[in-house]
């Protein structure tokens, strides 16, 4: 075998050497030179080993491993299921045979008859051994004097340290003085980012700045290198950079000239005698961690007041004095922050009255009121909403609260269906019923000083939605009636009992008469039959899908989140009616409709939440597979998974986890509250921030009104609408995140200002996005006619909305049968199951997104 053979030669070679080394060593550490024997005698274990590790390691390492299975073949190995340790390991044990040094004999063939030769080998070994042992104890003498000198420095710079400080400081305090006088100071900016030039502001106002750290997050208008995941880029840079490169430059050159002059000529000039190259300042700081002070240093300079170092900054640098001022101006520090302090603690102590008296006990429960509450606890499909509202129609007086416009619509016209007169209030549309003892509305129209014989609250489960919250929380805490019905999901019921605290209750729990069983084998779409409703997460894919279905022959219903709720009506009419067997609906379906459903599909079991695309939480799995079975039609309802059917099994039998917190909002008393102490909308936002919510609530973000407001802030529009105003209509619920909706809003405020009549919505009907666009636009319109009590010309307004919502109908059916999957980049046709919305070519040649950086 080759290879080996050449390994072989290899290890024979360096096995030469290792025993040569070893014998010089040997005979170089002795005075007089020992004998052949001796040393065979003295190094007999050395010698034994010495081609076995050799030979071992070499062939072992070097040899290929289908070698190594070949050499084991031949000795009768079976190395077919052999792993890499077992192989190397029984190829070691057998490859040890393999034509083995006999090193005794190599060694006698070399020396044992030639005594000249051992005792030259001697010679050279002994002077060898000697240079070495010369060079040893030159190099522990230099590294004995790196030692002494490292430790002289490190004691003169623990000596010295403060005056280094004070010099710096000095320098610190001339550079500041020229900074605040000659430099621009530039606007704020994103410093990360390039994107925006800077703004030059005007000069520094040194009024402006109290401590030092303030001045050194000014911008330089220079641009500033960092390393981010491993790559260079650039950043607007800040004065701290500045001021900490002017820092390690001079503590360089300080040190350095400072420690040469400590130690004198004498030790330069021993320096040069051992080393035989000159002593440097350089050299000296490698021997000590003196950038450590460049932190430090900048620390204790940041700490600084401005007005103290532009005072040092007038005197010329002598240490002494220097030490004087600023034991001067440390003291004062001292005393100045703390008077700082304490007045720092008299205005937070100032704010929180401040605080505890705009907001008080807004977000108290209520504790001991004479008032019955009915709390109808189950899961979804259970019939909760039907016997409290059975127990609202028998009352003289009701209100009906709903989650959706849609449900406070139905309500209202089931209610007059039935012979009890109703009216309808929700924030886009008001219908009056003469003779109406009961009403129906959102939550959000909640109106506590009204009062009521029974208040049925639906959906209460969503007192701990983030934006919505409140709404329900308002109304079991604030619901003015003889009887509150509250409907919610088990995991609601501690959290419901807490808030209507020692008040009488009476709880009605809910089974599901229609059990759910979840179908064994992955749902495709092959298997779609009558009575199916079909889930994904997006109006796109609900298009693609009924039109991929009607395709098939299917008569098909559709719901969505931005679809008009009049035409969602009519969609799920279709269904109920059996004018079409299948349903597709995005996550609409989850709450309040209760439609004839055989099996829901989850065509997806992700979805996107805003921010990122997410797996299903327990709680909506089963709020919207709770839709299916219905009873007296369907005994069992069925529930099916494209997917993850064993992950999405064990969310839908999981116990949801108690909810042990709900949303707040700013209530109108708090507003009036605030009113008091500011005339500032901004401040208002600022406390509410600054509002630490009681345990168990989460405040509402209330960004959607605080990106309205940065709209209209140091406006017409704030300088001359009452704020309580402003405030409410910042409030108006429309999709804020439309701009064409913001302009809309933002062009009917300074109509309302400047008392003109409002701007009518722009209508669009290209296509079905401009319909649902226009509806929306409608329905902003309508808050505001309604909001300043303009009802006549609401009420045109309403069937010009109920025009655009038959369209929406009726290009339904229209879009959907002409419907086709392309690829958004390129226009190519995709098959219905093609996974994503651009094609794999474009996929494929799609560039790198990287951050937006400037890189050089």
């Amino acid at each position: 075998m080759k290879q080996l053979e050449d390994i072989h030669r290899q290890a024979t070679e360096y096995t030469k050497m290792k025993i040569y080394e070893d014998i010089d060593y040997y005979l170089g550490a002795n005075e007089q030179m020992l004998s052949f024997a001796q040393y065979l005698n003295d190094r007999a274990p050395f010698l034994a080993q010495v081609w076995q590790n050799v030979w071992s390691n070499k062939a072992t390492n070097k040899l290929s491993r289908f070698h190594k299975k070949e050499y084991l073949k031949k000795k009768n190995y079976v190395v077919e299921d052999m792993n890499k340790k077992t192989l190397n390991q029984a190829f070691r044990k057998e490859v040890i045979e393999f034509r083995p040094l006999n090193v005794n004999k190599l060694l006698h063939s070399i020396f044992a008859d030639q005594p000249e030769k051992w005792a030259k080998r001697y010679v050279y070994a002994r002077e060898r051994y000697l240079q070495e042992e010369k060079e040893r104890q030159i190099k522990q003498e230099r590294y004995a004097y790196q030692e002494f000198l490292c430790e002289e420095a490190e004691q003169w710079l623990a000596k010295n340290n403060e005056d280094l400080f004070l010099a710096l400081r000095h320098k610190a305090a001339l550079k500041l003085k020229k900074d605040l006088a000659d430099r621009v100071k530039y606007d704020e900016t994103e410093s990360s980012y390039l994107e925006e030039p800077l703004v030059e502001v005007g000069p520094f106002v040194v009024d402006d700045y109290s401590r030092v750290e303030d001045f050194f997050e000014e911008f330089t208008g220079n641009l500033h290198k960092v390393m981010i995941k491993n790559k260079w880029y650039f950043e607007y840079e800040t004065y701290y950079f500045e001021y900490e490169q002017m820092i390690g430059e001079s503590l360089h050159t300080l040190i350095q000239q400072a420690l040469l002059l400590h130690l004198g000529q004498n030790h330069i000039d021993k320096y040069q005698s051992l080393f035989h190259h000159s002593l440097t300042g350089e050299k000296l700081l490698d021997l000590i961690d003196w950038e450590d002070l460049i932190p430090n240093a900048l620390g204790r300079l940041m700490e600084d007041y401005v007005t103290d170092l532009l005072t040092i900054a007038n005197e010329d640098y002598e240490v002494e004095e220097q030490r004087r001022l600023y034991e001067i101006q440390v003291k004062e520090r001292k005393q100045k922050r703390k008077q700082e302090e304490q007045e720092r603690r008299q205005k937070e102590e100032q704010q929180q009255r401040m605080l505890n008296d705009i907001f008080g006990s807004a977000y108290e429960s209520r504790k001991n009121i004479h008032q019955k509450f009915v709390l109808h606890i189950g899961d979804t499909n259970t019939g909760k909403t039907f016997h409290a509202l059975e127990k609202m129609k028998a009352a003289p007086s009701g209100l009906y609260l709903a989650p959706l416009r849609l449900l406070a619509l139905e309500v209202y016209e089931k209610l007059n269906s039935e012979g009890t007169p109703c009216s309808l209030k929700t924030g886009e549309e008001e219908r009056e019923t003469i003779g109406a003892t009961h009403l129906s509305c959102t939550v959000e129209m909640f109106y506590e000083k009204d009062d009521y014989d029974v208040i049925v609250i639906d959906e209460s489960q969503m007192i701990s939605d983030k934006d919505r919250g409140y709404a329900w929380f308002k109304a079991i805490t604030k619901a003015n009636a003889r009887e509150v019905h509250i409907i919610a999901s088990k995991n609601a019921e501690d959290m419901l009992l807490q808030l209507i605290g020692d008040s009488d209750v009476e709880i009605n729990r809910y089974q599901r008469e229609a059990p759910l069983e979840v179908d064994s084998e992955e749902f495709s779409l092959k298997n779609v039959k009558a009575g199916d409703a079909l889930i994904c997460f997006s109006r796109k894919r609900v298009l693609e899908t009924a039109s991929m279905l009607q395709r098939k022959g299917h008569q098909v219903s559709m719901i969505y989140g931005s679809m008009p709720p009049e035409t969602r009506k009519k969609q799920v009419n279709r269904f109920t009616a059996g004018q079409s067997d299948v349903i597709v609906s995005t996550d609409a379906i989850g709450m309040g409709l209760n439609l004839p459903i055989r099996r829901i599909v989850f065509l997806e079991t992700e979805k996107f939440d805003g921010t990122k695309r997410r797996t299903l939480t327990s709680q909506e799995v089963k709020q919207i597979a709770g839709r299916a079975g219905r009873k007296g039609i369907y005994p069992v309802g069925r529930v099916a998974f494209f997917d993850r059917i064993k992950l999405m099994r064990s969310l839908l039998s999981q116990v949801d986890a108690p909810i042990e917190s709900f949303a707040i909002a700013p209530t109108s008393a708090i507003f009036d509250r605030f009113l008091s102490y500011y005339r500032d909308l901004g401040k208002f936002f600022e406390l509410w921030d600054l509002f630490e919510s009681p345990k168990g609530t989460n405040k509402a973000t209330l960004s959607e009104e605080r990106e309205l407001y940065e709209l209209v802030r140091g406006t017409e529009i704030e300088a001359r609408m009452p704020l309580k105003d402003l405030y409410s209509f910042l409030h108006l619920p429309f999709s804020k995140k439309e701009a064409d909706l913001v302009r809309q809003w933002e062009q009917t405020m300074y109509s309302i200002i400047d008392h003109e009549e409002l701007p009518e919505p722009r209508l669009r009907n290209r296509n079905l996005e401009d319909l649902e666009y226009s509806y929306k636009a409608i329905g902003l319109h309508l808050l505001f006619l309604y909001k300043l009590g303009q009802h006549t010309e609401a009420i045109y307004w309403e069937r010009v909305r109920d025009d655009i919502s038959n369209h929406v109908f009726e290009r339904l059916d229209d879009d959907i049968a002409n419907m086709k999957k392309t690829c958004k980049r390129c226009g190519k046709s995709l098959t219905w199951d093609h996974a994503f919305n651009i094609c794999d070519d474009c996929h494929k040649n799609q560039p790198n997104r990287r951050r937006r950086y400037y890189k050089r």
